[in-house]
């Protein structure tokens, strides 16, 4: 299993061959088709992410010592968007998940290429995956 940071530096990797944002666009749009889908039983309010522009949901689950993720968005760009984090993210100890830094999407140009309102729904998603890392590893300890 490749670490967060190994994951990060892939996904730095895939962009840096595409020469403009137009071909990193359908590239996110790709890899949003690849997401591994939310049931629809989780669609629900309590697994939407606050503060998006559009609508996007959340679900973690545990299973032995990692946080696997799925999620879904009603928007293309978006949907690649939590793909990647899902990417990154899924699969991972919630320890790692919690000190983990978002520095590559920086390093992609990510935010800096997004309206105003998708970039908070970028942060909004990031928070959201390390509350559901918190929740779960406070979880094992109860």
């Amino acid at each position: 299993m490749s670490s967060i940071q190994d994951k990060q530096a892939e996904i730095i990797d895939e962009f840096s061959m595409f020469d403009d944002w137009m071909q990193r666009y359908e590239y996110m749009i790709e890899l949003g088709k690849s997401l591994p889908l939310i049931d629809e039983k989780y669609k629900t309010e309590d697994n939407i992410i606050k503060g998006c522009q559009s609508r996007v949901w959340v679900h973690a689950e545990k299973n032995d010592e990692n946080i696997e993720f799925t999620a879904d968005s009603d928007a293309v760009i978006t949907k690649g968007i939590i793909a990647i984090l899902i990417r990154v993210f899924s699969g991972q100890k919630p320890e790692d998940i919690m000190q983990a830094d978002t520095q590559f999407i920086d390093e992609i140009g990510l935010k800096e290429h997004l309206s105003p309102t998708r970039a908070n729904g970028l942060v909004s998603m990031i928070k959201q995956i390390k509350m559901y890392a918190i929740a779960l590893n406070s979880s094992k300890n109860s």
